[in-house]
């Protein structure tokens, strides 16, 4: 399938949340990315069920909502309710990551698993075909704006290859660094969704910004 573009909310103006999701909606996003962040999993504290119902009265677009906290089988009844499409967690904060992701699937959304730069991929050996996308961070999860990890795009690389190898449809999401100087090489490693936050929402010309990752989407040739 063609990869798809997924601006991260964290980098945006809140003061004018919603001007910012029609504003990358109308310039050609495919997906509204939101960071959850507790205090406790992560150093940062965001926005929790009350932002994300609010979002989607702005969009018809779908939301992708990255629950970074300790204990996200407490909130995921919320966040369905809420308006997410598609809610991911990480396994170091689930203990039973399989009742997790059924409880997630039950509400009729996606479901998936984020991983840490330092998680290794053969954790979800046993999961894998339980999964909508998994979630490659690619960088340490709590602040926007930080350096992209090259290890990542190897990763992705063998991710991508064990999806294929069992002939399964997942997708594969990146966040962390994504910009329009790795975006094609992500894309090549295997990447179906970028998650680009203050590369779009930094941006002298955020329209533009997403304009140009449309384009290096559309010259990756694939489909």
């Amino acid at each position: 399938m063609k990869p798809m573009l997924a601006p991260s909310l964290l980098s945006a103006d809140f003061a004018h949340l919603a001007d910012a999701v029609t504003m990358v909606a109308e310039s050609g996003a495919d997906i509204i990315h939101l960071d959850v962040m507790d205090g406790h999993y992560v150093p940062n504290i965001t926005f929790g069920p009350v932002l994300v119902k609010a979002v989607r009265k702005t969009t018809m677009l779908p939301l992708d909502v990255h629950l970074m906290i300790q204990t996200p089988d407490e909130y995921i009844d919320a966040f369905a309710q809420a308006g997410a499409d598609g809610l991911s967690v990480h396994l170091e904060t689930c203990n039973h990551l399989d009742r997790t992701i059924q409880v997630i699937k039950s509400h009729k959304i996606k479901a998936g698993v984020a991983l840490n730069p330092s998680t290794p991929i053969c954790l979800l050996d046993e999961i894998l075909h339980e999964l909508d996308f998994i979630l490659v961070m690619s960088v340490n999860p709590g602040f926007g704006g930080q350096k992209f990890i090259p290890s990542t795009l190897a990763k992705i690389s063998k991710l991508k290859s064990m999806i294929t190898a069992r002939s399964l449809q997942i997708l594969i999401s990146v966040d962390g660094g994504v910009g329009h100087d790795n975006a094609a090489e992500l894309i090549l490693a295997g990447t179906d969704i970028l998650i680009a936050g203050n590369s779009v929402f930094g941006a002298a010309d955020p329209r533009a910004s997403v304009r140009t990752f449309k384009d290096i989407i559309m010259k990756s040739g694939r489909i």
